[in-house]
């Protein structure tokens, strides 16, 4: 072995014998260093990486006078002319003039200018990044054209391009480093928790709209590539810290506090590694929307039934003869969390280069940590959410293979909703609470002669807090406590109790425990077939569902189900290289549905001398498997019951539920034991019963007719949704200063999954004809009366036609020296005949206009630049499984400034967001955004 050594040792002493050093710097014409510009004797293989400080060294054999090629992403290449040895230069690299020039690779997984991209695709690069308005990379994506934003939490954030999205975004794909980063239980992204931080990151990319033929199944709507920077190419130490505040009318005002660390170094050109760090905290977007959801006044002073958005508890609700409707009386969400957001985040990398080619191995870890706060069915506070990514991957000039493995643990997170509730059975059930509303209610009428405002008055306080009304000192006392109040001993312990326990009877905890296992294999054989570009690829994915039966029918272990898929990819170029072809087709398979195949055929035209003119068409269908959730949840919800279609999963799903006595009556058991056959197989439509409750109620003597109005559901099992995508688009730059993007699309749905609400008696059945003459028929209609009848949420898919189409501008012009003005417009709406599903809710969430400019100068004197975002959008109707209603139209205007240091290799920056605006929303049921102003100073960026 140390011969070995020896015999290398000599071997690289007599490489380097006689060879000439070229050494310099990279800077760019605010003065600050490039990291990572690639330096490179023009016809030679010899080059070097510039560093932290931007200086260069470059060794050669080769006798000058030469060239030395000089380049970086997001700056015009510069060719040196080297006249004698040994020689130390400056490089001063100017910005590129265009965006369009910039070289993408998500669009056909290979190296490609962005105007000659076969789809629409948008980019962020680190110049944009540096001039960002608002307080991270991750929340600047909502000036990119094509981006609509569902702000969840402060640190919640989904990325809705295209439509049909909601918080939970199951249609948008987000990789990071090639790795889906979404929840293996919740199958979506959690905004940036396990993302990349502001000083790592190289590039992202933006694709909307279907692009499953290349990425498979769930990439429907869009996917987002975030990349980070590689510590052979950008090594050193960097450092921000970022300090601001947040102001929301109900919040007040508040610190926002963000850190950040990067570390990478190049131990030689064999081995690399990287680490990251970054913490952030701040206060919530608080939501305090008190709308009521029951219809009638807001508040129980003037609606006994009363049941405001975002308070919870006051969901449990009954009827009482001769009172009405009445519900418990509910807790503020700012009173279930401490409206607290952090993160930390964290990566480690390990980079090997062990053969002087291109091939890099890379190991690389991820996590996670967030408390914050999530919008599906209910409300969440994800507390102490953890999630962890570990990957191996392998990858060449023409190749890649990666294997990776997420990981989730639901740490201290818990349902809101039944948080409430469960704090106020800890003080009183809800049979005694309801008795207690009733017998005061009734007395206080009969012996104190109180109207019923006065009376619902009286008994709501003698439920709530024991108080006998006066004048009724006969009333019993209760013998539960007294309302818990919010931040109480009582109220606290009882809080601590409750989302600690797991069992949704008595608590609120959730489990999560569930993994997914990926792989992704690409190879490229441009440098073995000359005659076009030909790659070939696949995947493989295994999900493990683990939440010990609070999520998931998982009660007795994990489980499991797998994808995979294959691809392959062939392009050429026509016409002195002028019209590209692109076409590419897939293959997915997952275990509970048939195989989906998934085309894509495009045509990039180049027009003029200089082949600046670029127009596209394409087609593409896109699809989207099932969830987890879709699948395999089993979640009792209170009022209704969510349950996966799997074909196990029906029989899988058990609750056990009380008959009224009137069933009882019929002969019907107490108890009885109801399964996802019920909700599948044995129900009527949401309306429908409504429709025959009305009836019912306005002439009790009529069951017939009624009866009439009812509509067996007929619900069938989900399976994999499809879109077939039609798109056009323009491209170019003229008189280099004017970049102009032009697209339209249309997309024709199949088979759109959507959830559907449906009413299951506990006995009879619904598939029987009417005759009343048949107990059958009386014990069906006597279920439904009797309110022996049980709500679900089923997972399906609409026969419904479904379409939806757009289009958007872009524009981007040097006005005046360095001033850049830029302004984009999208257009989006869809179409769908209700009547051919009545129960179908579209959930597109999308304004139908929206409009974004940008205006600023990143050089308007020395060191010094600037820039300003503006964002409108009209209303738009938000429907979701927690509550539907209109988003009011809102103009956002967002600006910073900054200030580059060169001698402390230091920028600083200060930025504020919504500047002058009021709270706004883009979730119905979330917080109101308020204003952010924030500082960043950052070191070495």
């Amino acid at each position: 072995m140390r011969m070995y050594l020896l015999f290398l040792s000599l071997f690289f002493c007599g490489l380097t014998f006689a060879q000439n050093t070229i050494s310099g710097v990279v800077t760019d014409s605010n003065n600050q260093p490039i990291m990572g510009a690639n330096i490179k004797i023009v016809g030679e293989t010899v080059s070097s990486i510039s560093g932290p400080d931007g200086s260069f060294a470059l060794n050669s054999s080769k006798k000058p006078p030469y060239l030395i090629n000089v380049s970086s992403v997001g700056y015009e290449a510069q060719k040196v002319t080297v006249s004698s040895n040994n020689l130390k230069v400056t490089i001063k690299l100017v910005d590129e003039e265009t965006k369009l020039n910039e070289i993408v690779i998500s669009a056909s997984r290979t190296p490609e200018r962005v105007i000659e991209s076969p789809v629409t695709i948008e980019r962020m690069g680190i110049q944009q990044i540096k001039s960002n308005t608002a307080p991270t990379f991750y929340d600047g994506l909502e000036n990119l054209k094509e981006v609509h934003f569902n702000t969840s939490s402060i640190s919640f954030k989904s990325i809705n391009t295209r439509g049909f999205s909601s918080v939970a975004n199951t249609r948008f794909m987000q990789l990071v480093d090639g790795m889906d980063n979404s929840s293996p239980a919740l199958n979506f992204v959690l905004g940036n928790l396990i993302g990349l931080s502001d000083i790592d990151v190289a590039n992202v990319e933006l694709l909307p709209g279907a692009s499953s033929a290349l990425y498979g199944a769930n990439a429907f709507n869009g996917i987002l590539f975030m990349n980070s920077k590689n510590p052979f190419t950008n090594q050193g130490i960097s450092t921000y810290v970022k300090y601001g505040q947040t102001n929301q009318e109900t919040a007040g005002t508040n610190d926002y506090f963000d850190f950040g660390l990067r570390a990478a170094t190049a131990f030689s050109k064999h081995f690399a590694a990287k680490a990251n760090f970054n913490f952030m905290r701040a206060t919530e977007w608080i939501a305090s929307d008190q709308r009521s959801m029951t219809g009638g006044s807001i508040g129980h002073a003037n609606n006994q039934n009363y049941d405001g958005l975002n308070l919870y508890g006051d969901e449990v609700t009954t009827f009482i003869t001769n009172v009405g409707q009445v519900s418990r009386t509910g807790y503020r969400e700012q009173d279930l969390t401490d409206n607290k957001v952090k993160n930390v985040k964290a990566d480690f990398s390990l980079h090997f280069k062990p053969w002087a080619n291109e091939t890099e191995i890379i190991l690389q870890h991820k996590i996670g940590l967030g408390s914050t706060i999530y919008q599906g069915a209910n409300r969440y506070a994800l507390d102490d959410f953890f999630m962890q990514q570990s990957k191996l991957e392998i990858k060449g000039k023409n190749f890649f293979a990666r294997a990776y493995m997420t990981n989730e643990d639901a740490g201290n997170s818990y349902d809101m909703r039944f948080a409430a509730w469960n704090v106020n059975r800890a003080a009183k059930s809800d049979t005694e609470w309801f008795t207690n509303y009733a017998t005061a209610y009734q007395l206080s009428g009969a012996v104190l002669g109180t109207n019923a405002g006065q009376s619902a008055a009286l008994a709501r306080n003698y439920a709530d807090y024991n108080i006998k009304p006066a004048g009724l000192p006969f009333l019993p006392t209760p013998t539960g406590s007294a309302r818990f109040e919010p931040g109480s001993s009582a109220f606290n312990n009882a809080l601590k109790t409750v989302i600690a326990d797991p069992d949704f009877t008595k608590g609120a905890k959730f489990i999560d425990h569930s993994t997914i296992y990926h792989s992704d294999v690409n190879y490229n054989f441009k440098d073995l077939l000359k005659f076009a570009e030909i790659q070939v690829g696949g995947s493989w994915r295994q999900y493990e569902m683990n939440s010990e039966g609070t999520i998931f029918t998982d009660f007795d272990g994990p489980l499991r189900y797998t994808e995979y898929g294959a691809y392959t990819q062939i392009a050429k170029k026509f016409m002195d290289d002028r019209l590209k072809f692109t076409g590419s087709v897939r293959y997915d398979k997952s275990k509970n549905f048939n195989g989906n195949v998934s085309p894509r055929v495009s045509f990039v035209y180049s027009a003029g001398a200089t082949k600046r003119h670029n127009f596209r068409v394409s087609y593409q269908t896109g699809f989207r498997n099932p969830t987890t959730q879709d699948q395999y949840i089993g979640l009792d919800l209170g009022p209704f019951a969510l349950i996966g279609s799997a074909p196990e999963n029906l029989d899988r799903f058990t609750e056990i539920r009380n008959v009224s006595a009137a069933g009882q009556a019929l002969g019907v058991p107490s108890n009885l034991t109801l399964t996802g056959q019920n909700a599948y197989t044995n129900s009527y439509t949401l309306p429908s019963v409504q429709a025959f409750s009305a009836a019912i109620a306005a002439n009790p003597t009529n069951i017939p007719a009624a009866a009439a109005l009812l509509k067996t559901a007929n619900v069938g099992l989900v399976k994999p949704e499809e879109v077939k995508a039609f798109e056009v688009g323009y491209r170019s730059v003229i008189n280099n200063d004017l970049s102009i993007d032009i697209n339209g699309y249309y997309n024709l749905y199949n088979d759109f999954m959507n959830t559907s609400r449906v009413i299951s008696p506990y006995y009879g059945n619904v598939n029987t004809t009417f005759d009343f003459g048949n107990p059958a028929t009386l014990a069906t209609l006597s279920a439904l009366s009797n309110g022996d009848r049980r709500v679900y949420q089923v997972y399906t898919n609409t026969t419904a036609k479904i379409t939806s189409l757009g289009f958007g501008v872009g524009l981007s012009k040097k006005v005046y020296k360095d001033f850049e003005l830029g302004a984009n417009y999208n257009y989006a709406e869809f179409k769908f005949n209700q009547s051919e599903d009545p129960g179908f809710v579209a959930g597109f969430n999308t304004p139908k206009h929206r409009i974004k400019a940008s205006f600023g100068n990143a050089k308007l004197f020395e060191n010094f630049g600037f820039n300003v975002n503006l964002r409108y959008n009209t209303e738009y109707l938000w429907q979701s499984s927690f509550a539907d209603g209109m988003v009011p139209e809102n103009t956002v205007v967002d600006a910073q400034i900054n200030y580059a240091i060169p001698k402390l290799k230091s920028v600083l920056k200060v930025g504020a967001t919504n500047i002058g605006g009021k709270d706004y929303i883009q979730v119905i049921g979330a917080g109101a955004i308020g204003q952010q102003w924030f500082a960043t100073w950052t070191i070495n960026p």
